[in-house]
């Protein structure tokens, strides 16, 4: 179970559109990650804007790497999307998970 302090500092490096834009990417590349070559070139970041994304995005825990010869991949922790999904709809609803199903409509009350 994350702690508060962990979620709000994911949410934080999440905060900014290019970080978000590359943990979507990374979320829809799926466990194999994807080059960080590749990366800059589909978002049209720079090299260097892109490493100091990596980094932030790494030091929440959204973000893992692995090096593959001379190219470093990153992919994203699912475990710790997964966890963080878990922290924000833990008592969703009043505990009727039914209701927070996505497409479910919500009335303000």
């Amino acid at each position: 179970m994350m702690k508060s302090a962990q979620v709000v500092k994911a949410l934080a490096a999440l905060a900014q559109p290019t970080r978000l834009a590359v943990y979507r990417l990374l979320v829809e590349s799926g466990p194999e990650g994807m080059a960080a070559g590749r990366v800059a070139e589909k978002l049209n970041v720079s090299p260097a804007s892109l490493s100091f994304h990596f980094k932030t995005l790494s030091h929440a825990g959204l973000v893992e790497s692995r090096q593959e010869g001379r190219f470093v991949y990153y992919s994203a922790n699912f475990a710790v999307m997964n966890g963080m999904v878990t922290y924000l709809t833990e008592n969703c609803c009043g505990g009727n998970a039914a209701a927070c199903r996505p497409g479910t409509k919500q009335t303000n009350g």
